[in-house]
């Protein structure tokens, strides 16, 4: 059987000189849902209104040059030979715990300088992160990256994906594992997971609940990938750093259980400016 193998383009819409990219658009989409979602639980939950929208202005910027910075810092063989390609970031190249380890130094430094619970804002922003990652992986997927090792047409056929799925993983005459759409999953399930949970759950519970769960899901994603980020030859970087958010996750959580003696989520209305 003869298959139609035509990649999508990541090109959504040029405007003369200037190209706009499916990538930076998939992101941005995924951001602001995100911050619809958040927003509109902390509005449920009493905080002043306005909060999450300032908060988030300083997470997003930090995020985007964490995860920029991130994967430059382990691609600099290429990026000191290229400079300018540092700020093109529509080509791809945003590494999520770059992001990750951007926005939670943005939020902290937020949540103290205003005097709130750093824990109580990323409770509500937790579900809102892993769900803004599912919609950001299908970026990666226009950009044909992120995948996996080689594998058969039929094989792909046999996860009963869609035709315009299975063609964007011909890449250079092979098809190749969607990772990309692996982790969208895992992450899709752990946004529904968070939201279910989270009024059971101690405050700050559901954010390390987040590290531990979307990093697990990772740590084996990313034995897959092809096009990994690595600490020398044989380290993947994602897989090391999954592993030190996991134990750091767990350690805060048993802490925090320990030490204090926490509200639940679910019950507690307003500013939360406890532990």
């Amino acid at each position: 059987m003869i298959y139609s193998t035509s990649p999508l383009s990541p090109v959504a819409l040029e405007l003369g000189p200037l190209s706009i990219y499916w990538y930076g658009i998939i992101i941005a989409l995924g951001m602001l849902l995100g911050y619809f979602i958040a927003n509109r639980e902390a509005d449920r939950k009493g905080l002043p209104e306005g909060l999450f929208m300032d908060m988030m202005f300083y997470i997003i910027i930090a995020s985007i040059v964490g995860a920029r910075l991130y994967y430059v810092i382990f691609q600099w063989d290429y990026y000191s030979q290229n400079p300018l390609h540092i700020v093109m970031v529509n080509e791809g190249g945003m590494a999520i715990h770059g992001g990750l380890i951007g926005g939670f130094l943005a939020g902290i430094i937020y949540a103290r300088v205003k005097g709130f619970s750093f824990f109580q804002l990323a409770d509500i922003a937790a579900p809102s992160l892993i769900l803004g990652q599912a919609i950001g992986r299908w970026g990666n997927f226009m950009n044909q990256e992120a995948h996996g090792g080689e594998v058969s047409r039929d094989f792909l056929d046999s996860l009963l994906l869609p035709d315009w799925i299975i063609n964007q993983m011909y890449i250079d005459g092979a098809y190749y594992h969607p990772t990309f759409l692996y982790e969208s999953i895992w992450n899709i399930i752990g946004f529904i997971l968070l939201i279910l949970i989270r009024p059971k759950l101690a405050i700050g519970q559901t954010i390390l609940l987040y590290l531990i769960y979307y990093s697990v899901g990772r740590f084996f994603i990313e034995g897959m990938r092809t096009d990994s980020l690595m600490i020398g030859e044989s380290l993947r970087t994602a897989q090391f750093i999954s592993i030190l958010l996991v134990a750091l996750a767990v350690v805060v959580w048993i802490y925090r259980n320990t030490k204090y003696k926490l509200p639940k989520y679910g019950k507690t209305e307003g500013v939360y400016k406890g532990r």
